[in-house]
Order: C-alpha cells, then structure tokens, then sequence
C-alpha cells in the first residue's frame, strides 16, 4: 500500500542531504530555521485526549465542482495553439543556431510537430527498443514510418527547443530550457477545478543522463532522475507542481519553516481558504510548523509525522504498546500558534504509525480484518478514523504514476529537458483523462489520442486540439478509437456517425466500422 512504502522510505528521507528541512551556515554546518529554532525555545504542553466522546467533526465541504456546461475544453488548460507556436518557433531558431546555414533550416510548422507527438504517444504504446526499429524492415510500423521519414523524424527529435539559448547566461534558471512549457503548464494546472481531497507527494522522472537536477533515491522504482513535488487530488488530477532544483528559498510573504515545509506552503498557494479543502502529505512534508501555518491559512491538513518533530510530545513505547495488543492507540492533542494539532500513535503487527492533524481525531474507531499467524485466522483490529482518512485519501500522486507509467513515453536522448518534455506530455495525457471524465479506459485514450495526432495533417484538421478535447461534448469518442484509418477521400458518408467511409469493390470500411 502507499502507506507502507511511505515508512518504507521514510529514513532515507532523513538522511538525505538536499531534503534536510534545516538551512546551512556558511560554514557549511546546519542551522534550524527561524521559526523552527522558536518553537524549540517554547515549550509545546501535549494533553493525553480521553478515547471517549473526542471526536472531532471533519470540516465540511464548502465548495462545488462546476458543471460539465460550464467547464471549458481541456485543450484550453494544456497544449493550446500558442504554446505550441512556441515550440516551433524555438525550434527552428536552434536549428538555425547550431548549423548557422539559413539554406537548411528545420523548417517545422504546428501540424508537422503535432505529428510528431502523435508518433511519440504511438511509441509509448507500442514500445521497441530502438526508435529506428519503426522503420526498419524488419519491425515497420506504419502508423509511424507512413506518417513521417525516420530521417526527419530524428531531426525534428535533435532540434526541438523550448526557449532562446542566446538568453541563458544571462539567466540563473536551472529550468530554463523548459521553462516556457512550465509555467504555460502550471497556468492551466492551477486554473483546474479543484476537490476537496488534495495530496503532496513527491514524483521522479526517470533519467540517467548527466545533469546537476538528477537525484538518486535509492529505494525507489527508478532510482535515478529528477524529483518532482506534485499537488494533486486522489485521482491523480495535477493541480501544480515544483520541479526540485537543489534549493527550496521561503514562500514570499510566509514564514521560514524549512525545506520541506516551504514546499508544500508553494504548492498550497493555489489552494482557496475558506472552503475546507483537505490537504494531506507524508512524514517527510510533516511538522507542528506546517500544520499552524495551514491552519492560520483556513487549509486543514493531515500526515503521518516523525516523533522527532512533535517537540515535547511523548507517547508510549512500542513495547508497551505491543504488550497491549494489535489495535492500541493513543490520541495527544496540543495547541499551536492558536491551532489545535492532535496527534495519533497506533500499533498494527510491526511498526507503529504517527498522525497528526488540524481537523482529524482517532475516534470514530472502526474494526479491520487482520490476519493473526499465531491464530492462523482472521481477527478483528481496531483502527482509528484518523488513519482511515490518511490510506484513503493520499495516494493521488501515486495513481499518477501509476497511470503515467502504463505508457510512459521512453524516448532515449542526453538532452535532459526532452525527458522533461516527454514527462509533461505524459502528464497532460493523463490529466485529459482524469479532467474530462471519459468513460473509456486509459488505453483506448491513449490510442485515441495517437490515431487523431497522427491524421490530423491529412484531414486538415486541429489533431491535437481535438486528440485532448476527448468526450467533453459527449460526442461519441468510439469514432476516433476504430482500427481503421480513413484518410481517402470518399463521397460515400455515414449519416449518423458523420463519417466518410470507403465503400467499393477493394475495400468495404463502411462494413468493418460498424461491425
């Protein structure tokens, strides 16, 4: 569960160096921050809460998701038409710059590069180990070698760019190759309607290329890449994110709480006070800090913590607790900068797992089936309400990986920022499926959105428009997800699915579409 590999990777957050939510002297030696170095001067008294009548009621759902009338496209949130002008037209002035021979320009324009995508997204789907397998003899494709010549397929792959290389040295921006495409990203991210459920959680993009972004988490899936904190609801629907740089400075205008606090204060700004959204993070985001500053902003919120960093709080030892049995729990409740924190210790077979919250409480308890060795069956533990919310509601950023990692785009290439890119087209897939509530699965979306890529020239229509403008009109997506490709021109035309179908003595589509 998302659960135990959280306490799984838990001590390998702590000793990683760059993640240590504590700034360094000049020196080289680390120093709590401001508000960290505070709290540790005053005294945080914790009362033991009674486990009768504690209950805390959970705030109430405030807000409302528009309805699907007034929703806007999904094109208007991810790739729109000016974004991908920019693409081309950096594009063609890096071709420009490395071969500084204006008589073999890259000449790209915003079809050529849709369809460059389309084959992109197809290879996801049908990955082989070498890019040029798809024109080769052997294992041609041709849904990617008719569309586009591997000579030209590659030299679109070698000359794509995002943003002016002449402007770089006078830019400190580690990002900023890509930085166009993130902060038109996070525009249309931050523009979604949101849920009442939100997680943080971090996610790695997998590259082993050189880079001074990479990082190497050891137990991870993919151990090497490039870490990148994501805000999200449970589906897996991107909110914002904050690709990690190094360094973590202070939200402007919030307080100093360290690394880890500070980026989820970032990544909590496009979250609205006042409804009563439910925020929920790991142990590695989790601190008394954080919790009064969320509070103080009208955002409640809910993680697991490690004991250290609930100062002054002391709970039972895990003998005792073991002594009592499967289901012990003890419930702490402190007051914090005017916000009351309270904080669960319970023991299931093993470990032991804190939360804290500045909404939840351990009661309601409920009772889960565990299975007991000694026993050899099955016996009722008690679990507390406060744990049931956090398994329930934290694993959006892992749906998203999990969706992403179905076909995830594996386009080898040194250039770090095409992995990036890659990751993103990734990520704006899935968000299409997620935001437009297809009714179809992830594959046939997939599927769809590479056939629609891949014709969009020879119909002469907006192919990625309408590859991420899905099922919102309730159009039926089915059309677009037939193994047939109808790109001659026909007079014969299907009228109830408004299609051109093929109908003579070589070829019968019309047939074979509405079999």
């Amino acid at each position: 569960s998302a659960t135990a590999r959280r306490r799984q990777h838990s001590d390998e957050y702590s000793d990683s160096n760059h993640d240590a939510p504590a700034s360094t002297s000049a020196t080289g030696a680390k120093r709590p921050s401001a508000v960290t170095a505070r709290r540790r001067q005053q005294k945080v008294v914790w009362d033991t809460v009674p486990q009768q009548n504690s209950a805390k009621d959970i705030p109430v759902w405030q807000g409302a998701l528009p309805n699907a009338d007034d929703t806007r496209e999904p094109i208007q949130y991810f790739f729109d038409a000016e974004l991908l002008d920019t693409i081309v037209q950096q594009s063609n002035l890096y071709c420009t710059q490395k071969k500084k021979n204006p008589n073999s320009a890259l000449r790209l324009d915003q079809n050529e590069l849709e369809q460059f995508i389309g084959t992109v997204v197809y290879m996801s789907v049908l990955h082989l180990p070498r890019s040029r397998m798809y024109w080769s003899s052997e294992c041609r494709l041709v849904p990617v070698a008719d569309v586009m010549s591997r000579d030209r397929w590659e030299e679109i792959k070698k000359f794509i760019h995002f943003n002016d290389n002449s402007n770089m040295e006078a830019n400190n921006d580690k990002l900023f190759k890509i930085r166009p495409i993130v902060d038109s990203l996070l525009q249309k991210f931050q523009s979604l309607p949101q849920d009442q459920m939100l997680s943080i959680d971090e996610q790695m993009v997998p590259f082993k290329g050189r880079s001074s972004l990479k990082q190497y988490i050891p137990k991870k899936p993919h151990k090497w890449g490039y870490k990148i904190f994501v805000l999200c609801d449970t589906k897996g629907l991107v909110h914002s994110f904050d690709i990690f740089t190094g360094k973590t400075d202070p939200v402007p205008g919030e307080p100093d709480i360290g690394a880890s606090g500070n980026i989820v204060l970032k990544l909590a700004q496009v979250i609205p006070g006042a409804v009563n959204h439910l925020l929920y993070f790991d142990n590695w985001f989790s601190s008394l800090d954080l919790f009064a500053t969320l509070a103080n902003k009208g955002i409640p919120a809910l993680g697991t913590v490690q004991q250290n960093r609930l100062h002054g709080c002391s709970f039972c030892s895990d003998t005792d607790m073991k002594k009592k049995g499967r289901g012990t729990f003890e419930e702490k409740k402190a007051v914090v900068d005017s916000a009351e924190i309270r904080a669960v210790k319970w023991f299931d077979n093993r470990a032991v797992m804190i939360v804290a919250s500045t909404f939840a409480s351990a009661q309601s308890v409920s009772d889960v089936e565990r299975w007991d060795r000694k026993l050899k069956q099955k016996v009722s533990v008690e679990r507390p309400s406060i744990i049931i919310l956090y398994n329930t509601f934290m694993g959006g950023v892992d749906a998203l990986d999990e969706l992403i990692a179905y076909y995830r785009i594996q386009i080898r290439s040194k250039k770090y920022y095409h992995r990036f890119f890659f990751h993103f087209v990734d990520m704006v897939i899935v968000n299409s499926w997620l935001f437009d509530d297809v009714t179809v699965s992830h594959w046939m979306f997939q599927e769809s959105c590479r056939r629609i890529c891949l014709t969009c020239q020879r119909r002469g229509g907006d192919g990625l428009h309408l590859m991420l403008k899905g099922n919102s009109k309730r159009r039926n997506i089915e059309v677009q997800l037939r193994p047939f490709q109808h790109w001659k021109s026909t007079g014969m035309k299907c009228s109830k699915c408004n299609v051109h179908l093929c109908l003579n003595k070589n070829s019968n589509c019309s047939r074979e579409f509405h079999k």
